[in-house]
């Protein structure tokens, strides 16, 4: 294995495949050579044929896939040139939870962990048999197809069954982790009127055991549209009690209503293909959130193609992914029930256990697909640890990281000090698309600091400031043909202005991610940030990650938040860090961080200031939120604080504003 320098042109292939021909994908593409008479002789070949034939292409998925529909029909697409008329499998009747559901049988589907080492697992038989005694309370308490159902919960099996309830009816879920605060809940839910509103009594987080009932109901209570409130006894000591006529809404125990129901028939109710399924939310730190409406089909087959297809997930794997509630990846994870694996739910810090609770997980469930940010890795390397050798790792074969770019360092660190012989596939998409617009490859090579590949039947570009497509260069990831998963639309944006604005204000019919990026010759794609957070010092644009990989590499450093600040008419760079241990920002420190970003990236990139704080805001997901950031240190409010899992670290930004003036 080579853990040479990078160079710009080449950096180094940390992971080839060793089995040819074995994959899903193989297989998949030896299909569509038989079905389709084509000559696909590499990965380019198959996503040039994806990409050319749109209706051949996701027919073949559904096919593939073996979806489950009371009716497919003859049209895959309709008016497929324009995103905003494009119509997918227009006479297609289907239920997501169906196809979710599909095994009835002593396999392990779900297995729930806390950070306290409880452990709960239901089969697929068990499953379907929860699933079918709360879709029937569900209807006896008057939920109908179109009614949405909200849910404020930690990430444990009783919500996976809550989503496939729900769905099963055909109402549509929408769900926030059990921190956010009240207004982040409120702003979020109050715009969609749920009819019900499932909630925990509690969670438990980082050791604390947080108490979260009177929150919720007071939650159910501002919700004018909840009629009734269910409560999952999470902690322990949840009091529950029907009868409570202070209330205007009327509170049920989860137990009850599954065992009330018990032996009940599942009943999967046939829907159009765009269907509402879920609803997502932005992150809500600049402005009032966007209610983003996905649909079931479209949903469906993305995540059934970027799962066994660009995963290799099958019915032998057992599939984790770290996530809340609050972020898109829940809903990938638990479409992984679609491809018959085992899914592994976890609720509570990654860090418990000394830090190696997840590490544990992986052992004790034999997890072969272990998902997680990428801010957890550099966490793990800066914490000293060597899963190699204090943990088995035996089962694992593939690591996903998202939420963030992963730096060249954590692609080496992974193969130096995780395990040499896993396929490490950094994806990145986005709650927009509930899924991924570039993501791994079990049949192409691992290079250091390189997203894989482009995903199937996405036309993935990158887009220079005149609107042209470059490769090699630096510039705005566009998408250039519509996908089955781009959503429905916004809630109450019946026009479609806002959901228009948001995508497609840039470049005319073109889906703009807002994401920074470069395609290289190889077909790999680097992703440096997020557009809106660009950095434009002297005219000249610098993606935020390639300054975080830099500092990354600097072991005193434990987080860090760069920015553009406006400046005598330009902008320069500033970076904030928090220093281990709550040590002072040294200036030897300060001069190796100066050093090590001008080796490694540019003068350019060379912030103008570094100034030392005590932590940095993220979102609910673990992102870092640097346009709170550059709100704050440019005197502007940041709009909803309680969209941020920590909101306090604004104040550090507060103090830190009057040493840049």
């Amino acid at each position: 294995m080579n853990l040479d320098k990078q160079t710009p042109s080449r950096p180094p292939i940390l992971w080839q495949p060793q089995s040819v021909g074995a994959s899903q994908l193989d297989a998949f593409t030896r299909h569509i050579e038989d079905e389709c008479a084509v000559q696909l002789p590499s990965y380019e070949a198959l996503h040039h044929w994806s990409i050319a034939n749109p209706a051949l292409f996701w027919r073949a998925i559904w096919q593939w896939g073996d979806i489950k529909a009371s009716a497919m029909g003859d049209v895959v697409i309709h008016d497929g040139e324009r995103f905003d008329s494009v119509s997918w499998f227009p006479r297609a009747r289907l239920n997501f939870a169906e196809n979710l559901l599909r095994w009835d049988d002593d396999c392990i589907a779900l297995v729930g962990l806390s950070e306290e080492g409880d452990r709960r697992e239901l089969s697929y038989r068990q499953l379907r048999l929860e699933v079918a005694a709360l879709a029937e309370s569900l209807r006896q308490l008057g939920v109908q197809s179109g009614d949405r159902v909200a849910a404020i919960m930690p990430n444990v099996v009783e919500t996976v069954v809550a989503m496939l309830a729900t769905v099963s009816v055909g109402a549509v879920w929408t769900s926030c982790s059990p921190d956010f605060g009240f207004n982040a809940a409120f702003d979020r839910f109050s715009q969609v009127s749920p009819k019900i509103l499932f909630c925990a009594d509690g969670y438990i987080y980082n050791g604390k055991r947080v108490d979260t009932s009177i929150h919720s109901e007071r939650l159910s209570e501002a919700l004018s549209s909840v009629e009734h409130r269910v409560v999952v006894d999470f902690l322990g000591d949840a009091f529950v009690d029907n009868k409570r006529d202070a209330l205007r809404v009327t509170t049920h125990a989860y137990r009850q209503l599954i065992e009330k129901h018990r032996g009940a028939k599942l009943y999967f109710e046939q829907l159009p293909f765009n269907h509402p399924l879920y609803i997502l939310y932005s992150s809500g730190t600049t402005g009032k959130p966007k209610c983003i409406v996905h649909g079931a089909g479209g949903t469906l087959l993305q995540h059934l193609k970027e799962h066994q297809l660009h995963a290799n997930l099958g019915r032998d794997d057992v599939f984790f992914y770290f996530t809340t509630c609050g972020w898109m990846m829940w809903n990938w994870l638990v479409s992984g029930l679609a491809s018959g694996c085992t899914v592994v739910c976890y609720d509570g810090s990654p860090f418990a256990g000394d830090g190696n609770r997840l590490l544990d997980a992986i052992d004790d469930e034999n997890i072969s697909v272990f998902g997680v940010g990428a801010k957890y890795i550099d966490a793990l390397e800066k914490a000293g640890k060597q899963p190699r050798l204090s943990h088995s790792l035996a089962s694992v074969r593939t690591i996903l990281s998202t939420g963030s770019p992963l730096s060249v360092h954590s692609y080496q660190w992974i193969y130096e000090q995780f395990k040499s012989d896993i396929c490490l596939s950094s994806i990145s998409g986005g709650t927009d698309i509930i899924s991924c617009f570039v993501l791994g490859n079990p049949d192409l090579p691992v290079y250091a600091g390189e997203i894989q590949c482009k995903g199937l039947g996405m036309a993935v570009e990158i887009f220079n400031d005149r609107g042209e497509s470059v490769v090699g260069e630096k510039g705005e990831l566009v998408c250039t043909r519509p996908f089955p998963s781009a959503p429905l639309g916004f809630w109450n944006d019946a026009e479609g202005a806002r959901y228009h604005r948001a995508y497609f204000s840039r470049f005319d019919n073109v889906w703009a991610h807002g994401d920074y990026g470069e395609i290289t010759d190889r077909g790999t794609v680097i992703i440096y940030g997020r557009s809106d957070a660009v950095l434009n010092p002297g005219g000249v644009r610098i993606g935020t990650a390639e300054i975080y990989r830099q500092v990354e590499t600097v072991t005193e450093i434990i987080d860090s938040v760069v920015v553009g600040q406006q400046w005598e008419d330009d902008e320069r760079v500033i970076l904030f860090v928090v220093v281990r241990d709550q040590a002072d920002l040294t200036s030897e420190l300060e001069q190796r961080l100066r050093q090590t970003i001008r080796e490694h990236a540019t003068p350019r990139h060379v912030p103008a200031r570094i100034i030392a704080v005590a932590d940095v805001p993220k979102t609910m997901s673990g992102k870092v939120s640097e346009l709170a950031v550059k709100h704050v240190i440019h005197g502007r409010a940041v709009e909803d604080t309680e969209a941020l899992a920590n909101p306090e670290a604004l104040q550090y930004f507060e103090e830190a504003r009057r040493l840049l003036v």
